[in-house]
């Protein structure tokens, strides 16, 4: 039964760009090593200074990637969607958990446990080069948000966000997706910028006919525009 419920969602994983190019073997056996899980809203994945626990891959719902400070201040870095894959740094270092992962509403995720993943990579070493792989792209997206937040002005890199999360970060299915469902005061903290000047970009882009504007929700009605707005090519 567990085998038949993983395979319910292998066309939704298959059509993310990483899990699409992997050798068919290795995707194979991560499937047949994974388990489904089922979270309910704020539930928590794992928690910063957890042990490592396995790679997951999100097929329903979202998962929410976060930090708190001493303080109680809490920085959202990403929300991670459909179909895509996290969890692996801990799998290459051992070390604890560098952040949260929350659920996002009602959510389901695929887990490959540590010692599965663990087996593997020692059975057939060569696979590290496709995790790394996994790794790598994310590394790049870390590096051209850290650029984008020293050079562009905020009105820019928030739509640059926006444009990121309608393509699905270059590994989703839903490139050009036209619903975020991703509040104000949430994206203002992925940007770290105020909630004010987030609310002051979104309106004048919904003036320019470019979004619409809902509770929780941003519609986007054009997306080259959006693109344009992001200083991106068409």
């Amino acid at each position: 039964m567990k085998d038949e419920r993983v395979q319910d969602w292998r066309e939704r994983v298959l059509s993310g760009r990483w899990f699409r190019a992997i050798p068919e073997v290795l995707r194979d056996r991560l499937l047949e090593a994974a388990v489904l899980r089922q979270l309910a809203p704020g539930h928590r994945l794992f928690s910063r200074g957890d042990r490592p626990c396995g790679l997951y891959c999100v097929v329903e719902g979202a998962i929410r990637i976060t930090g708190v400070s001493e303080a109680g201040k809490e920085a959202l870095l990403t929300f991670i969607e459909p179909p895509n894959w996290f969890g692996e740094i801990a799998l290459f270092d051992g070390q604890e958990r560098t952040h949260d992962a929350v659920a996002e509403g009602p959510t389901r995720v695929l887990q490959v446990p540590q010692a599965a993943m663990e087996a593997l990579l020692h059975d057939e070493p060569r696979y590290w080069r496709d995790l790394a792989l996994l790794m790598s792209h994310k590394l790049r997206l870390a590096f051209i948000e850290l650029e984008d937040k020293s050079l562009l002005p905020s009105a820019t890199r928030l739509a640059r966000r926006l444009v990121q999360i309608a393509e699905g970060y270059d590994d989703g299915p839903e490139r050009g997706r036209r619903i975020i469902h991703l509040s104000q005061e949430q994206l203002a903290m992925m940007l770290s910028i105020s909630r004010q000047t987030t609310n002051q970009i979104l309106k004048d882009l919904e003036a320019r006919g470019i979004v619409r504007l809902t509770y929780g929700e941003i519609e986007i009605l054009e997306l080259e525009e959006l693109r344009g707005a992001a200083r991106l090519p068409p």
